[in-house]
C-alpha cells in the first residue's frame, strides 16, 4: 500500500484503490481554502422551511433530529485543515462559518441537524510517510505522538474558536446538556493505535486530553494489533494489544474496530467489558470488503452492546465500486511487478487500465440504507449509527454529498417503514448508550484496579524493530 487511506497519492494512479476511496482528508491539499460564504441559516427549523414540504417522510426525519442528537461517528475536518494547501494547519483562515471547500461547515452542520460530532484526530501509521519528515535533531522518529497531539491541538482549536456552535465534550451527560443549548457536542477519536507508540501511559494521557475513543489500528498492523488492510501477524491482538482494551475500558474510552481485521474484532469483544463502536464501517454481507463489518461479528454486538456507525464510503458501499476498486488494485500491483523501478511506467499502465475500465455509476444513499437495514437485522436496531467519514473521502454517495444531507438518509428509512423510536435509536440514542455504559464500567473499574503499569516487552517481549517504537 504505498499510501495510507486518508492521503493522496504522490502522484495519480497510483494508490491502493480500497484505500484512495476510503481515504481521510484525501481531498486535502487539492483544493484550497476558498470561498465565499454562502446565507447563514438561523437555525435547522428555518433550514427545513426553505425545503419543499411535499415530502412526509423528510418532515418526520427533521422531527426526530430536532428531538434527539444525531451523532456522527467520523469527520475528518482536522486533517482537512492540516492538509489544506492554502493555508495548511491554520485553523483562523479555515473559516467555518463560510463555504469550506471541503464538506463542512457550520451552515451545513446546521442544515444536517447535527447534534454531535466525533471529530477524528486522524494521522498515518506508515513509518515512512511524509507527514513524519525529520523536526529537528531533537525529535523522535517516526514522531507518531508529536502529530498526534499537533492534530488534537488543531481540533481542540477548532472547537474553541466556534463558542456559539461547538462545544468540547467529554461525556454522554455533555452531549444532552449542549444538545438542549443548540451546540454541537464535540467528542475527540484518535485513529489508529500507533499514536500511544506502545505505551499505556500516552493512553492515559490522550484520555486526559480529551480522546474517548481509540480506533485500535489504521491501515497498518502494529505490534500488538493486526490492521484490516495489511498482514495478519498475531491472529488479532497480542497480550498487549488486550491490555490496551481492557485500560480503554478503565479510562471510559471507547474502542473503535474500524480498520482492524476480524481476528482484532473477535479478541477485542472477548477482552472488552464495555461497548465497542465502529466509528465507521458498513456491512461486509452487503459489500464485501475488508473494512466492513461480518455477520459474525454483528451477532456478537447484543450481548456486548456495541454500536455499528454506517459509513458513506462509496467503495464499502456499492458492490460495483468495490469491484471497480478491487481490479484496479490487481491492475496495480501487475504493473509494479512488471516495472519495479519505473514509475512512469507504472503510471502509464494504470492510465490505460483506467481509460478502458470507467468507474462504475456512483454509489447511492439508497445503497447506505441498506447497510443500515443490514446491520438492523443481523445485530438489532439498538447497535446501528451513523458516522459518515466527511472530509475524509474523495468521492462521495449521490444524495449524501455533505454533512447537510442527514435528513434524506433518514427520510429514506422512514420511507421503508421506520418507526420514529427506531430513527432516534439509530440518530444518537444508540451511541449515547453505549457512552453511558462506557462510563459506569469504567467507574467500577477504577475503583477495582490501578491503572496499569504493564508494557509490552514484559507481555509480548521485545516488538520488531521494523515497527512501532
Amino acid at each position: 500500500m504505498p499510501r495510507p487511506a486518508h492521503r493522496q497519492p504522490p502522484f495519480a494512479g497510483l494508490l491502493h484503490p480500497l484505500v484512495a476511496l476510503a481515504s481521510v482528508a484525501g481531498v486535502a491539499g487539492v483544493i484550497g481554502t476558498a470561498a465565499t460564504a454562502g446565507a447563514q441559516a438561523s437555525a435547522s427549523t428555518a433550514s427545513a422551511r426553505s425545503r419543499p414540504a411535499a415530502d412526509p417522510y423528510l418532515a418526520r426525519a427533521e422531527r426526530v433530529l430536532r428531538s434527539t442528537p444525531l451523532i456522527d461517528g467520523h469527520n475528518d475536518l482536522p486533517w482537512r485543515i492540516r492538509e489544506d494547501s492554502a493555508h495548511p494547519r491554520d485553523v483562523e483562515a479555515y473559516d467555518l462559518r463560510k463555504r469550506t471547500p471541503g464538506h463542512t461547515d457550520l451552515q451545513r452542520l446546521r442544515q444536517g441537524m447535527v447534534g454531535a460530532q466525533f471529530w477524528s484526530v486522524y494521522i498515518p501509521g506508515e513509518r515512512d510517510d511524509n507527514t513524519y519528515a525529520p523536526n529537528g535533531a531533537g525529535s523522535s522518529a517516526p514522531g507518531y505522538a508529536r502529530v498526534q497531539l499537533e492534530e488534537l491541538d488543531i481540533a481542540r482549536r477548532v472547537i474553541e474558536k466556534y463558542p456559539e456552535r461547538l462545544a468540547l465534550a467529554r461525556t454522554a451527560a455533555a452531549i444532552t446538556r449542549e444538545f438542549g443549548r443548540r451546540r454541537i457536542a464535540s467528542l475527540l477519536g484518535m485513529e489508529g493505535g500507533h499514536a500511544i507508540e506502545n505505551s499505556l501511559g500516552a493512553l492515559r494521557a490522550y484520555y486526559d486530553l480529551g480522546v474517548r475513543y481509540m480506533t485500535l489500528t489504521h491501515n497498518v498492523t502494529l505490534d500488538w494489533a493486526d490492521a484490516a488492510l495489511d498482514t495478519a501477524r498475531h491472529g488479532g491482538l497480542t497480550k498487549f494489544g488486550e491490555e490496551v482494551v481492557r485500560e480503554m475500558n478503565r479510562l471510559g474510552m471507547l474502542v473503535d474496530l474500524s480498520h482492524v481485521s476480524d481476528g482484532t474484532m473477535s479478541d477485542a469483544l472477548n477482552v472488552a467489558e464495555a461497548p465497542v463502536i465502529f466509528s465507521h464501517s458498513s456491512a461486509r454481507a452487503v459489500t464485501d470488503v475488508p473494512r466492513n463489518v461480518p455477520d459474525s461479528i454483528l451477532q456478537r454486538l447484543p450481548k456486548n452492546g456495541g454500536v455499528v456507525m454506517v459509513t458513506f464510503v462509496p467503495s464499502f458501499v456499492s458492490p460495483s465500486q468495490a469491484a471497480h476498486a478491487s481490479a484496479l488494485q490487481e491492475a496495480e500491483a501487475a504493473a509494479r511487478r512488471r516495472f519495479p523501478n519505473d514509475t512512469a511506467a507504472v503510471r502509464r499502465e494504470l492510465d490505460a487500465w483506467t481509460a478502458a475500465h470507467p468507474v462504475p455509476a456512483k454509489a447511492t444513499l439508497s445503497q447506505v440504507a441498506d447497510h443500515v437495514e443490514h446491520v438492523r437485522k443481523v445485530a438489532g436496531v439498538d447497535h446501528v449509527g451513523i458516522g459518515g467519514d466527511f472530509d475524509g473521502i474523495t468521492e462521495t454517495v449521490e444524495g449524501l454529498e455533505d454533512v447537510s444531507k442527514y435528513p434524506a438518509l433518514f427520510a429514506e428509512l422512514a420511507r421503508r417503514g421506520w418507526s420514529d423510536a427506531d430513527l432516534r435509536k439509530l440518530a444518537g440514542q444508540n451511541v449515547l448508550r453505549a457512552l453511558r455504559e462506557a462510563e459506569r464500567v469504567a467507574a467500577r473499574l477504577q475503583r477495582e484496579r490501578p491503572p496499569s503499569t504493564a508494557t509490552i516487552q514484559q507481555l509480548d517481549g521485545a516488538p520488531p524493530t521494523s515497527s512501532q517504537n
